[in-house]
C-alpha cells in the first residue's frame, strides 16, 4: 500500500510530479492538476480543492464539456466490461451499481439512453453520496429521474459540482483523511431526522412543529449528547423548550459567546435547516472538553424551540423568549386542533410562569454568532462550501385580493372586461421588474388563488400574497410604497377594487462588523476565498440582533441550496469545514478576552 499523498510533498513537487501525485482526481483529464500547480504553495486541503475547482471553473465550456464525457455511465458498458478506472470502479462498487437485480439494470441503462438524448453528455452523480459512504441504488434511481427534468444548462452545471464531489472524496482517500468533525455532525443530524410526526413520518417525511410529541424527543436527545457525549458543563431545557447547554470558561462567572439555532422545522422540510448551527456548536465543546481545554468565556449554545412558525401564528418564540419578546397574549392562539400554546407548554411540563426569566442579560454576553445551511444557490453556484452573512435582510409581507367582476368567458368582450387575475398577474411582472432594479432586493408574488375560478368565467376575485426583502430597510420600504402605488394605479385603470393586509414586518439586521471580520478571517485561516452574501431568509440572528450584536455563517447546500424540502442537503466536508471555522472565531476571541 502506497504512503499517503501530503500537501509538503504537492507544495514541493515538480509540474509534472504534482499532476502525476493528483492522478485519477479528476476522471482523465490531467489538465486540471497541471493548472493548478501554479496556485503552490497549499496550507490546506481545502485550499488544494478550490485551486482545482477554480482551474475547472477557468477552463472554458470545451473542457469543461470534455471532463463530464471522461466519466463512465452509471452501471453502463465500461463496468460490464470491467475497463472503469480503479477509482469508478470503487465508487460504483460501493453503492451497489455492480450488483443491480436485471430491473435495477435495465431502468439504469434506460435512464442513461433518455437522459444521454436530452443532454448530450452522461449522467454524473458522486455515488458516494454527501457522508462519503454511498447511496443506495434507490437513492441514484430517483436522483436520475429527478435530474432529468432540469433545464440544460443547470444540469451541465450540476454535473461539474459533482465531479468535484467525487474529486473531493478521491482527494481524501489520497491524504487518507476524513472529515471527522463533519462525519459526526452529519450522523447527529442523521438521528435527530428519526424523529416526525405522525402522517408524516410513515412517508419518510420530517415534520417537527413546537412541542410535538417528535419536537420534545429532539430536545431531549440534544439535552442528552450535550451531557453524555459533548461534555457541556450544565444543560437544561427552559420553560419555552430551548434546550440550553453551558460550558464553563475558565472563570464559570466569565462573559460568554452565545451561539445557535433552531430544532423545529416546516412541514416536510430538510434536516439541516437551524439543527446544522446546534450541532456544529456542540461538536466544538466536545473537541474542546476532549481536549480538556478551558476558554477565557464562557460558551453558550442554545438549541431554540421554535422559528418557523408552523403550529402557531406566532414565530421566533424560543429567541423572542432570550430577547425579553415573548408575548405572553401568544398563550391563547391555538393551532389546527384548536389547542391553545398554553396548553401545550403545560403538557410538555414547561413552567409559564418561568417564562420571563429567559431573558438574557446583555451585560453578560459578549455577542451571539450563528452557523446556518445558506437555504440558497449562491454558494453551490460559486463551488464555495462557506459564506460571511453580511446582513440578514429586512422583510414585509401582506395578503391582498382584488375584486373586479365574473362574467362569461364567451360574451364578454376583451375590452369590458374587469378581470380580477389579470391585474395581479400585471402586478406581479411589475414586481418582478421593480425588485430586479436594486442589488440585494427581493420580492415575491408567492400565492396565487381565483376563489371558485372555473375555465370559462372571467375571475372576478383573486387573492395574492407580497413578500418583499433587502438588506437594508430603507430599500424594502421603498419598493414596498412603489409596488402599493402601482396596485393602486392598475387598479384604476382596470375598474377593479383591491384590499390589502401588511402580516409581518422585520427590521433587517446587519452583521456586527467585527464578528463579521472574525468569521472572515476564520473562513481565509481554511484557505478558502472570502465570499459575502446577505440572508434572504430570517433567522434566530435577527431575533438576537436585538439584544446581542450578531454575526453568520452560511454553509453550502446541495441540489441548488433548496430548503424547506426533503432535497435539503450539505456534505459532511462542508459542515467539517463549519466547524472548523467556528473553532477558529473561538481561538481568535480567546485571543482577544484579556
Amino acid at each position: 500500500m502506497s504512503q499517503p499523498l501530503t500537501l509538503e510533498a504537492l507544495n514541493a513537487a515538480s509540474r509534472a510530479q504534482f499532476t502525476a501525485l493528483l492522478d485519477g482526481t479528476y476522471e482523465h483529464s490531467p489538465w486540471i492538476a497541471d493548472a493548478a500547480w501554479a496556485a503552490r504553495p497549499f496550507a490546506t486541503l481545502a485550499a488544494l480543492k478550490h485551486a482545482l475547482v477554480a482551474a475547472v471553473r477557468a477552463g472554458g465550456r470545451e473542457a469543461q464539456l470534455a471532463l463530464i464525457r471522461a466519466h463512465p455511465e452509471l452501471a453502463g458498458k465500461a463496468m460490464v466490461a470491467r475497463t472503469l478506472t480503479a477509482e469508478s470502479s470503487n465508487e460504483q462498487g460501493k453503492a451497489g451499481l455492480t450488483a443491480c437485480t436485471p430491473a435495477e439494470f435495465e431502468r439504469i441503462q434506460q435512464l442513461n439512453r433518455e437522459y444521454n438524448e436530452r443532454f448530450g453528455f452522461p449522467f454524473i452523480l458522486a455515488v458516494r453520496g454527501p457522508r462519503g459512504t454511498g447511496l443506495s441504488k434507490a437513492q441514484i434511481i430517483a436522483t436520475f429521474e429527478r435530474r432529468l427534468h432540469h433545464h440544460p444548462d443547470f444540469e451541465f452545471a450540476e454535473a461539474l459540482r459533482n465531479i468535484h464531489r467525487i474529486a473531493e472524496i478521491r482527494l481524501d482517500d489520497k491524504f487518507a483523511c476524513a472529515p471527522a468533525l463533519g462525519n459526526q455532525v452529519w450522523d447527529w443530524a442523521e438521528r435527530l431526522a428519526s424523529h416526525s410526526e405522525p402522517g408524516y413520518a410513515e412517508r419518510d417525511e420530517l415534520t417537527v412543529t413546537y412541542l410535538s410529541d417528535a419536537h420534545r424527543a429532539v430536545a431531549q436527545r440534544l439535552a442528552h449528547w450535550m451531557r453524555a457525549e459533548c461534555g457541556f458543563d450544565e444543560v437544561a431545557i427552559d420553560a419555552v423548550g430551548n434546550v440550553v447547554g453551558l460550558y464553563h470558561g475558565q472563570d464559570a462567572g466569565a462573559r460568554r459567546l452565545l451561539t445557535g439555532s433552531h430544532y423545529d422545522t416546516v412541514r416536510n422540510g430538510g434536516k439541516y435547516d437551524g439543527r446544522l448551527g446546534i450541532l456544529v456548536a456542540m461538536a466544538c465543546v466536545r473537541e474542546l472538553a476532549r481536549a480538556g481545554r478551558r476558554l477565557p468565556f464562557g460558551f453558550e449554545v442554545v438549541g431554540f424551540a421554535e422559528e418557523e412558525g408552523q403550529r402557531y401564528k406566532a414565530v421566533f418564540l424560543g429567541s423572542g423568549a432570550l430577547t425579553g419578546h415573548f408575548d405572553l397574549a401568544w398563550l391563547d392562539q391555538q393551532d389546527e386542533q384548536g389547542i391553545t400554546m398554553r396548553q401545550a407548554m403545560e403538557h410538555a411540563g414547561l413552567c409559564i410562569a418561568d417564562i420571563p426569566k429567559c431573558r438574557r442579560d446583555a451585560a453578560r454576553y459578549l455577542g451571539y454568532v450563528e452557523v446556518h445551511i445558506e437555504q440558497g444557490p449562491v454558494l453551490a453556484e460559486l463551488d464555495l462550501p462557506l459564506g460571511v452573512v453580511s446582513s440578514i435582510n429586512g422583510s414585509v409581507r401582506y395578503v391582498g385580493e382584488v375584486f373586479g367582476m365574473a362574467s362569461h368567458a364567451g360574451t364578454t368582450p376583451m375590452g369590458r372586461r374587469r378581470d380580477a387575475a389579470a391585474a395581479v398577474a400585471e402586478l406581479l411582472l411589475y414586481v418582478e421588474r421593480r425588485a430586479a432594479a436594486a442589488p440585494d432586493l427581493v420580492a415575491t408574488v408567492g400565492m396565487l388563488e381565483v376563489p371558485g375560478g372555473s375555465i370559462n368565467v372571467v375571475p372576478g376575485r383573486c387573492r395574492f400574497s407580497l413578500d418583499i426583502r433587502a438588506t437594508t430597510d430603507a430599500v424594502r420600504d421603498a419598493c414596498a410604497r412603489d409596488v402599493l402605488a402601482e396596485l393602486d394605479a392598475l387598479c384604476a385603470r382596470r375598474g377593479v377594487g383591491h384590499r390589502l393586509e401588511e402580516t409581518m414586518r422585520a427590521a433587517a439586521a446587519p452583521s456586527a462588523p467585527a464578528w463579521q471580520a472574525r468569521w472572515e478571517r476564520a473562513v481565509a485561516a481554511l484557505g478558502l476565498p472570502v465570499q459575502r452574501l446577505p440572508s434572504g431568509a430570517g433567522h434566530d440572528a435577527m431575533k438576537m440582533h436585538e439584544l446581542l450584536p450578531q454575526a453568520m455563517l452560511f454553509v453550502r447546500g446541495e441540489n441548488a441550496g433548496i430548503s424547506h424540502n426533503p432535497l435539503e442537503s450539505s456534505t459532511s466536508h462542508d459542515m467539517d469545514l463549519a466547524v472548523r471555522a467556528l473553532q477558529s472565531l473561538l481561538d481568535q476571541l480567546a485571543a482577544d478576552t484579556p
